[in-house]
């Protein structure tokens, strides 16, 4: 290894002792291990070949402004409601703001009574050397605990900026969400076009009947190497949600694995992924069935252009004892490309007879039934193959742990003061369009069962009317200016881009 990634340099970062010694003996495993090559077969797909690891030094100081960066300010704007919010620079933290202090614990481990019972406790070994490298130099990883029977209605953000040319970063999220407990953690990862080395790890561990979910949304500089791995156990009667939104990166790797660890704990894990230029995105998981009854629910939906490549490897595994078990693994992928590639390798190991589990893959082209059907309706071919995307992905979009903007139509598929209505999963929305301006509202009258989008547009009032008993409500706020209602539909965000009109799911529902 690298004189940069010696350890010395370990010793030389701050800490607790317990912490220091901590990297101090992974620093020596990572100096005994060699970097992994292609003929490895977990590595046979990537390109490690290519990572010239002796390029990336450790990155040095942080930026206290980071929060005033553009990426970063247009990541918290989309995360207005909230819990808390962390901002890290290249894995340093430089800002927590708390919403809400009842039973939540957020900032360094460092500060935290008993961080040596949390670093670890959701993966006791490292996944791969990049794992190692993260023990050894990660900073002070960032610790947020949930205290037991706290249910947390707003998700806590944390959002990463990394830059700096040739900068090694090694960011730690360490989670223990307390037995009974309810929250979602949003953890959005950005950079600049700078060519960085990051090898972040994130360890979950949710307690006995918690309910827990976590979204990673990644959206890395073109330059970005990442080498990701994500360790979770899950206790007794459990729930975890663990989702990601993996698009940037020149090379972006991605481990999870999730451990089902007492009876009856469940794990779904989900994924949508879009590669495009000479991207290459690489996953794997591990669904690790150890107790009895517990179920794990997996599908990840990938979407290759130009000639990106990506490839899925899975592997479900039921222990002896685990009988009872529920394990399904799901990858489907579409090319946009001739010379996009895609590869999905699903694996089972069953070491009981009492379970169900079945796994399942496609890649494949665009359906051309659906691209003619929109075609033959007026639409651009961009624009068609842009709606077959969008809906392809509502399928993991509907069970993210937080709203996602959803694709409705686009800008020209409505008239200058009129209204049509859509369904984006449980939800029916009016949309309405008053010149250039459009907004989006619960298409239901809270008076009664009726839909709004077929009353009347009233432009200059800026508001829309039932069509059965003649309420009115605004479409800035949804609340009722007329009678019979009385009570306020709900309203969502909606945005304008490229000609499309998306909305998300995350309005006043009252």
């Amino acid at each position: 290894m690298v004189s940069v990634f010696a350890p010395d340099a370990a010793r030389s970062l701050d800490g607790p002792e317990w912490l220091r010694e901590w990297r101090a003996a992974a620093a020596q495993r990572v100096a005994a291990s060699p970097l992994p090559t292609a003929d490895e077969e977990v590595w046979r797909y990537s390109r490690i070949g290519e990572l010239a690891i002796d390029r990336f030094h450790l990155s040095q100081g942080i930026a206290p402004d980071a929060r005033s960066v553009p990426q970063v300010r247009a990541a918290l704007d989309a995360y207005a409601d909230h819990a808390a919010v962390v901002v890290l620079h290249n894995g340093h933290i430089v800002d927590v703001d708390r919403s809400i202090a009842r039973g939540l614990h957020i900032g360094p481990l460092s500060e935290y009574g008993a961080g040596e019972t949390l670093l670890g406790a959701a993966s006791p070994s490292a996944s791969d050397v990049f794992a190692e490298m993260n023990n050894a130099f990660a900073a002070d990883p960032l610790v947020v605990v949930i205290e037991a029977n706290i249910e947390i209605d707003a998700p806590i953000v944390i959002v990463h900026w990394n830059d700096g040319a040739d900068a090694a970063v090694f960011p730690r999220l360490v989670v223990r969400a307390g037995a009974n407990s309810h929250a979602v953690l949003v953890e959005h990862a950005l950079s600049s076009d700078d060519a960085l080395m990051l090898a972040p790890v994130v360890e979950l561990v949710v307690e006995r009947d918690a309910r827990f979910g976590y979204l990673n949304v990644q959206q890395l500089g073109a330059h970005a190497w990442q080498l990701a791995s994500h360790s979770s156990a899950v206790d007794t009667g459990a729930t975890l949600t663990a989702s990601a939104a993996v698009f940037g990166g020149q090379s972006a790797r991605h481990r999870t694995d999730c451990r089902l660890a007492g009876r009856g704990a469940t794990g779904v894990l989900q994924a949508l992924y879009f590669g495009n230029g000479d991207q290459l995105l690489d996953f794997r998981t591990f669904q690790d069935h150890a107790a009895r009854d517990t179920t794990s629910n997996l599908l990840f939906k990938g979407v290759i252009d130009d000639r990106a490549r990506s490839v899925y490897t899975g592997l479900i595994h039921v222990r002896p004892d685990a009988r009872g078990t529920n394990a399904f693994q799901t990858n489907r992928n579409i090319k946009l490309s001739d010379d996009a590639w895609a590869e999905s390798v699903p694996n089972l190991q069953i070491e009981n007879n009492d379970v169900k589990c079945s796994h399942a893959s496609t890649v494949g082209p665009v359906d051309e039934d659906q691209r003619f059907y929109l075609e033959s309706r007026g639409l651009h071919p961009s624009r068609a193959e842009r709606f077959i995307v969008a809906g392809f992905f509502d399928e993991v979009l509907d069970a993210l742990p937080v709203a996602a903007a959803r694709l409705l139509c686009g800008v020209d598929e409505l008239g200058p003061a009129s209204a049509r209505r859509f369904d984006v999963g449980t939800h029916r929305i009016a949309l309405v369009r008053i010149d250039d301006a459009f907004y989006a509202l619960g298409d239901t009258c809270s008076h009664a069962d009726y839909s709004l989008s077929e009353g009347e547009v009233d432009a200059e009032e800026r508001t829309i009317e039932c069509w059965k008993h003649g309420s009115q409500f605004s479409l800035e706020d949804g609340h009722p200016v007329s009678l019979p209602a009385t009570r306020p539909v709900p309203v969502y965000v909606v945005a304008v881009e490229d000609g499309s009109v998306y909305v998300s799911i995350e309005g006043t529902d009252e």
